[in-house]
């Protein structure tokens, strides 16, 4: 049997980073579990919010972003 493990998450109050998908600000950051980290705009982050949650070992959002993955 697996054991899931949610991500932390937390929040900032800006992200610095530019979406690693097409290059818009980023809204998300995520830390990989499996080392590494990716960038996602909003749109992004919302249509990939699962792939997200079943890599992320922690999550970072900009304040105000409301996530379809929380």
């Amino acid at each position: 049997m697996t054991a899931l493990v949610s991500p932390e998450i937390t929040t900032a109050s800006s992200l610095d980073e530019r979406c690693d998908r097409c290059s818009a600000a980023a809204k998300l950051e995520v830390t990989l579990a499996s080392g590494g980290e990716l960038a996602f705009c909003g749109h992004h982050a919302n249509k990939l919010r699962e792939e997200i949650l079943g890599v992320g070992a922690r999550i970072v959002l900009e304040d105000g972003f409301d996530w379809a993955g929380k």
